[in-house]
């Protein structure tokens, strides 16, 4: 069994550095979750050692990549080009990993494999590690195994987040039937991959009236462009008659990082297949 004291000693760096921002630093503890989040989301990317780095550094210095994450983090709630300035926006952070290709154009371009990346790593990870520490910079009592309030949740683009106090001895994971799972824990923040909805890799594909787009079309159109294993599944549109044109379609890719490729970090982007055009957003799902 894996339990919420084990998991605090894996974890210690990322607590360390989680109390100097909300204690130390006095930072807002629901966007230094987000911050902490970003880092170690980053970290899952490729970007290693991030926090463990940040660790070793002044207060000051902490408090400015703390700014330029939330900077990052801002780059995701438009669809316009971020306003970037020469050195990156992020050139401490991009110092701090000895990369170049760190700035705010990498959330940018990224936009919606960071949401789900971010919002993963919160609610599998942060949800669980600090549990101890909010209510004490919060100045509030919680009884355990009862939520804890957090201000800016639901959050505009993370939704909503259940963080609960627990006890010290409260087991996390159960090894039996679950080593994947303990194999992902002490690999954090490796996440399950199912967490991911299948609306998160859906695009909402739109046709010109008159000109007949099909099935085959659009699948080929996004396997040649992507890859034969880019495409999950294609649904058009629906409730027409045999003789009608579809306008609209479903495309469900199988993977997240293939909505920024197509996106780019655009609201809607073009394609063209035989002459007839498609145009591509990405999924909302409205529930009536």
């Amino acid at each position: 069994m894996i339990s919420l004291a084990e998991l605090h000693i894996y974890h210690r760096i990322d607590r360390e550095v989680f109390a100097r921002l909300v204690t130390t630093l006095m930072r807002d503890p629901a966007e230094s979750l987000l911050v902490i989040a970003v880092w170690l989301w980053l970290e899952e990317k490729g970007f290693s050692s991030l926090i463990s780095k940040m660790s070793k550094l002044s207060n000051q210095m902490v408090n400015v990549l703390a700014r330029e994450a939330v900077s990052g983090l801002n780059c995701l709630e438009s669809d316009q080009v971020p306003n970037v300035p020469p050195n990156g926006g992020m050139y401490f952070t991009s110092r701090l990993l000895d990369r170049t290709d760190m700035s705010l154009l990498f959330f940018y371009h990224n936009r919606f494999s960071t949401i789900v990346g971010v919002k993963n790593v919160l609610n599998n990870v942060c949800a669980k590690i600090f549990t101890d520490i909010l209510p004490l910079v919060m100045g509030i009592q919680v009884r355990l195994n009862q939520p804890i309030p957090m201000a800016s949740f639901p959050h505009q683009l993370f939704g909503d987040v259940e963080i609960v106090r627990r006890a010290i001895n409260h087991v996390e994971i159960p090894v039996a039937g679950g080593g994947d799972q303990i194999l992902q824990l002490w690999g954090m923040p490796v996440l399950p991959k199912n967490n991911l909805s299948e609306d998160d890799k859906t695009m909402f594909l739109t046709f010109s009236r008159g000109f007949r787009v099909t099935k085959n079309e659009v699948r080929g159109l996004f396997t040649r462009l992507y890859g034969l294993d880019a495409v999950a599944d294609v649904i058009m549109q629906e409730n027409i008659s045999d003789d009608a044109q579809p306008l609209f379609a479903r495309l469900i890719l199988n993977s997240i990082a293939t909505v920024d490729r197509m996106l780019n970090g655009r609201r809607i982007a073009k394609f063209r297949v035989n002459g007839k055009h498609i145009w591509a957003r990405k999924y909302e799902r409205r529930d009536v």
